[in-house]
């Protein structure tokens, strides 16, 4: 990896910090503050006995969820979708993006009949907002599991949750690839991904873009392999989180 120094202070291998406070909804079976950099998206998890009627009787859950930006997360005010009228297209996307990282690791079976909601709520945006509401979003689902199991709707030996999974972007800005990119370099990027991995290092998802000139196969495996550093080190930190001992806890890694 090079010695260039980005605006940030930070090294083109080097995550922002990532803070995760867990508990952070007294309403919601499970909830995470989870804060990328100056992006922050609040990620609760809804827990309902039962599920779909298109599912009823199936002996599986479901695991959905929704994605929204609030109206002051960016530089100026953006009216709320539910006042237009229809949800965006982007909107919709990022959903199902992140209810596909999260069902990828839970086992439906093992869940039952019971369906969990993901909100993820954009608080504040500077880029990387969908990475963020995946890896925020597993630590409530996570807890909203606990909270299934502790009332008996899951039962005692049920393994519902079979792996971890969190995301992260990678660019190439100026020629360099870069992890985790903050809004001022996401809008000026050659290329741009998403990267969305398991805790056993299994990919879950890749959303690659040239926005500029077209990038080779040399360059996609420097991304990827940029991603897999940066989701190890993301399930760490979820996993600090989500310990026994850490009630409500603030888990930080700096850059």
């Amino acid at each position: 990896m090079t010695d260039i120094t980005r605006a940030d202070g930070r090294t083109p291998d080097q995550l922002r910090p990532v803070t995760i406070e867990r508990g952070w909804s007294r309403q919601a079976e499970g909830s995470a503050l989870i804060s990328f950099g100056n992006t922050r998206v609040l990620c609760t998890a809804s827990f309902t006995n039962g599920v779909p009627r298109w599912m009823s009787g199936k002996g599986r859950g479901w695991v959905t969820a929704e994605y929204a930006m609030l109206p002051r997360s960016t530089n100026e005010r953006m009216d709320r979708e539910s006042v237009k009228g229809r949800v965006g297209g982007r909107t919709h996307e990022i959903s199902r993006l992140v209810g596909r990282s999260l069902r990828a690791v839970v086992d439906m079976k093992a869940l039952g009949e019971n369906t969990i909601v993901l909100d993820c709520d954009v608080l504040q945006a500077d880029g990387g907002t969908r990475t963020a509401a995946i890896t925020g979003a597993y630590v409530a689902l996570a807890e909203a599991l606990e909270w299934g199991r502790e009332h008996r709707f899951i039962g005692q030996k049920a393994t519902p949750l079979i792996d971890s999974v969190s995301a992260v972007s990678v660019g190439i800005i100026d020629g360099t690839p870069m992890l985790d990119l903050a809004y001022v370099e996401d809008v000026r990027a050659e290329t741009d991904m998403n990267v969305v991995v398991t805790g056993r290092g299994l990919f879950v998802e890749v959303q690659g873009t040239a926005e500029g000139a077209p990038f080779d196969r040399r360059e996609l495996n420097e991304l990827l392999d940029l991603a897999l550093a940066g989701t190890t080190e993301l399930t760490g930190i979820q996993s600090a989180a989500l310990a026994p001992a850490v009630e409500s806890a603030s888990v930080e890694t700096g850059a």
